[in-house]
């Protein structure tokens, strides 16, 4: 059964002045792990997590670097979880998330579809 959905659209160049403005964002949003990727992809994965947390109804438990988006060796992106986000999207009654991440034209975006039973 379907649980929640969530949607996100990053503007590119808006986030990356935003970084450069403020380097301190990255260690803040981002887990180490993310950090070396480039800033097209981590517009995406803010937008993933931004979709996340409407996915969930709110940012209630969910800490940005407790949200990593890692990538399968197919090379489709998916959500590892720890501490008190992966215990907020359990006690939602969430078994799987799945997500699709793209970016083009100065935009990223990112869609995350939540499964499970309810509780």
């Amino acid at each position: 059964m379907i649980i929640g959905t969530g949607i996100d659209l990053v503007d590119i160049p808006r986030f990356e002045r935003t970084v450069e403005r403020t380097p301190k964002l990255l260690p803040r949003l981002f887990t180490p792990a993310e950090q070396t990727l480039r800033l097209s992809s981590l517009a995406a994965r803010y937008a993933a997590k931004e979709a996340l947390i409407k996915t969930l109804g709110g940012s209630d438990g969910v800490h940005w670097t407790e949200i990593e988006i890692a990538s399968a060796a197919s090379g489709a992106p998916h959500f590892v979880l720890s501490g008190s986000t992966a215990a907020a999207v359990q006690a939602k009654g969430i078994t799987k998330l799945h997500l699709t991440l793209t970016h083009d034209a100065g935009f990223a975006a990112a869609f995350v579809v939540a499964e499970g039973e309810p509780l």
